[in-house]
């Protein structure tokens, strides 16, 4: 395993929070006169030029594990070079990347989830992954990213060195809380010499070590429970619909759903994952959710459907064709549908059949913007409200809670 120096899914991350030079080489050698930058087909090395100049062979094995395989560098750097591009188009470089390697490698293909989990990490919107493996000694990516904050920090630089995304540190700060004497806390310095007896422990102990318990044991018996770290829960899924004729697509939908505010959309803008945030108070008080955006089930897993949570629609037949449930009236038994129109028109009869399953909404039509009143929008979030009531209700029925999700619906 790497050491948090030199591992490279930390050295990757601190590169991008601080905008440090990412350079693909021919060489090991880290001097400045020899760090030519060549195309990522060609490059045998990737050097890193903070906190350190450090060249990490582009084959090297990661953290990140897909299928029970370490990805490599070259794939985890490609994906990062083409994080904003749809999949499509990144599917197309990843095959010519292929062909211009040759036997000399290949860039590994990361599934949709498996991306978007990547991405976040690298851009430092989370802290954790169930695809990245903890460094030596450690027990999560948090505490892997934060005591690789530690040893950057410690070294006196004179750059100041990243926080896994979260700012910077200054090296004579660092330097100073490495200086600091450590405090005892109340059990230590309470203690005293005086031996503690924990014979009593053992009759304790052997009702748990004459058997050992199979997992319905463990999760019906608190005291076990209580140590059993809690399974992530995964974000919610939203899909849109790719109809020309949709009134939200991916331009314009994280401004509607997020400022209650609509906007015509961009037909020409190629946005493939978005992400919104919002209160669910009902599921989860405390903190908001993350949802993910798409416009079509290409990548799903099978146990992607489990999460998702809506479906807008323009009432086309067409769209379900890829979907595990391709009929309307199976699709909406199982997802909550959402149809927005303009205000004083009627929804499509094909939306209309689909019955209380949809939930028809209607905006105000976008005026000219030189008319009175043109930027008059209120009656946008009123509508947004309503969304956003009906799939929390429609989530809470399905089985979302604070911690866990749905696995079936």
């Amino acid at each position: 395993m790497a050491s948090v120096d030199h591992d490279p899914l930390l050295l990757l991350r601190g590169s991008i929070a601080s905008s440090s030079a990412i350079i693909p080489t021919t060489s090991a050698d880290t001097s400045s006169d020899s760090s030519t930058e060549v195309p990522l087909s060609q490059a045998t090395h990737l050097l890193f030029t903070h906190p350190a100049r450090v060249a990490i062979p582009i084959d090297a094995p990661t953290r990140f594990v897909s299928n029970g395989s370490p990805v490599d560098l070259r794939s985890i750097y490609f994906a990062w070079l083409n994080h904003e591009v749809a999949i499509p188009e990144y599917n197309a470089s990843a095959t010519k990347l292929n062909e211009e390697l040759g036997g000399a490698g290949a860039v590994h293909k990361f599934a949709f989830v498996e991306r978007l989990e990547l991405i976040a990490w690298l851009e430092g919107g989370s802290e954790e992954s169930e695809y990245i493996k903890p460094l030596a000694g450690e027990t999560g990516g948090a505490s892997a990213t934060g005591a690789a904050s530690t040893a950057a920090a410690s070294k006196a630089a004179p750059t100041v060195s990243a926080r896994s995304g979260r700012g910077t540190l200054d090296p004579r700060l660092a330097q100073i809380y490495n200086g600091e004497r450590r405090m005892g806390d109340r059990n230590s310095v309470l203690r005293g010499i005086k031996p503690t007896d924990f014979s009593h422990v053992r009759k304790l102990a052997q009702a748990f070590m004459s058997k050992k318990p199979g997992p319905t044991a463990i999760t019906n018996n608190p005291a076990l429970a209580i140590n059993q770290k809690p399974a992530r829960r995964p974000d919610p899924i939203i899909l849109l619909s790719p109809s020309a004729s949709s009134l939200l697509r991916m331009s314009n939908i994280r401004d509607f759903l997020e400022n209650g505010r609509y906007t015509l959309p961009d037909h020409n803008a190629s946005i493939s994952v978005l992400h919104v945030s919002r209160m669910m108070k009902d599921i989860d008080p405390n903190r908001p959710m993350r949802f993910i955006l798409v416009e079509g089930p290409e990548q799903f897993k099978p146990e992607y459907w489990n999460r998702v949570v809506a479906v807008f629609t323009t009432g086309q037949a067409w769209q379900f064709k890829n979907y595990r449930w391709s009929q309307p009236t199976d699709l909406f038994r199982h997802v909550l549908g959402i149809y927005v129109g303009w205000r004083g028109e009627q929804p499509p009869e094909s939306v209309r059949s689909f019955g209380h399953r949809v939930l028809a909404t209607s905006v105000d039509k976008v005026r000219d913007p030189a008319a009175a009143g043109a930027e008059n929008r209120w009656r946008d979030r009123e509508v947004v409200e309503s969304i956003w009531k009906a799939i929390e209700g429609n989530m809470r029925s399905k089985g979302w809670r604070k911690d866990a999700a749905p696995t079936s619906i």
